[in-house]
């Protein structure tokens, strides 16, 4: 048999029980006459335990119904000062302080559809839609077990009425993301180029830093093909690609702001936020942007007030 989880709640365990029951998965408890030898029912957490043959299907009810902690393999951490809840790989590519970032560059007020281009385990669409309730979040993730991760996240933070992410290839989409324009894209694309990379030898985390058969250039056009007229897309990419990000624009979107992180004060910039509105002719603007760290490495109070407190980015 295998171990779904540990508690010490012997309600949440027949809640359990009963859920994997009512999908014809019978559940084991193991450990139950321990407690009672400790004397109490919460002294020694309980196991809740499957068939071998039943395990995966078993983490999909749970993680389905927003019950399931963090599985083999996997942490579980918080982003917004604990707001999210997000289990997420403990090897490989894993989320920083980038895609919280990425949502922020969304105005909190934003009604409507926003997509998540390369949407990982959920970062940005859940911090996105924490911030934004009334918008709705669809995220595409071309790594099943990312996306599976992903829609797990939606549920334990109990969003599931609001967000969803989907197994997809941006080159060759779902057709339920191709059917509506969406009024806000948003894309962590990968950082590097695969001719100046040297690819971690994990699988994921390769995926996530090194461009695969989807370039910058498919990234940019998809997420332009997907906003409708006068929405906007943002990405968050390397400040030396900037160049080839402002050119793959050029003619096909206005209003564009580039915003830097700051790394310090006085430091050259090592990323940026990029917003441009297709259909418009606005001029570009530069923003002031963030700095990230105080001299003494600690956050700045501004980078807490998003990081920590979920405030908007004013970009």
């Amino acid at each position: 048999m295998k171990e779904l989880l540990r508690t010490g709640d012997p309600v949440r365990l027949s809640w359990l029980a009963a859920l994997l029951a009512g999908e014809n998965i019978e559940a084991v408890v193991f450990d139950t006459h321990m407690s009672f030898a400790e004397g109490s029912l919460a002294a020694i957490p309980r196991r809740l335990m499957v068939a071998d043959e039943d395990y995966e299907a078993a983490r999909q009810v749970l993680s389905e119904a927003g019950e399931l902690e963090a599985g083999p393999g996997e942490t579980a951490d918080g982003l917004l000062g604990g707001r999210i809840a997000l289990a997420q790989p403990a090897g490989g590519y894993r989320a920083a302080i980038d895609p919280v970032l990425l949502a922020a560059s969304v105005p909190a007020a934003a009604t409507g559809r926003l997509l998540d281009i390369g949407a990982g385990v959920g970062a940005a669409a859940l911090c996105f839609a924490w911030r934004a309730p009334r918008a709705s979040v669809l995220g595409l993730e071309l790594q099943p077990e990312l996306a599976r991760l992903g829609q797990a996240n939606v549920a334990r933070n109990q969003m599931r009425s609001r967000v969803a992410i989907l197994h997809g290839d941006l080159l060759r989409p779902p057709r339920d993301i191709t059917v509506e324009p969406f009024d806000h894209v948003i894309a962590n694309p990968p950082y590097l180029p695969a001719a100046r990379a040297d690819a971690p030898p994990d699988p994921a985390k390769a995926a996530a830093n090194v461009e695969g058969e989807a370039v910058l250039a498919d990234w940019i056009g998809f997420a332009l093909r997907m906003t409708r007229a006068k929405g906007a897309i943002t990405l968050i990419h390397r400040a030396d690609r900037l160049d080839e990000i402002l050119s793959l624009l050029q003619g096909r979107a206005g209003g564009i702001v580039v915003f830097p992180l700051w790394p310090k004060p006085g430091r050259e910039a090592k990323r940026v936020l990029v917003r441009a509105r297709p259909g418009l002719r606005a001029p570009m603007r530069l923003a002031a942007g963030l700095v990230l760290h105080r001299d003494d490495g600690a956050y700045t109070s501004e980078a807490l007030a998003i990081l920590r407190d979920g405030e908007a980015l004013a970009l």
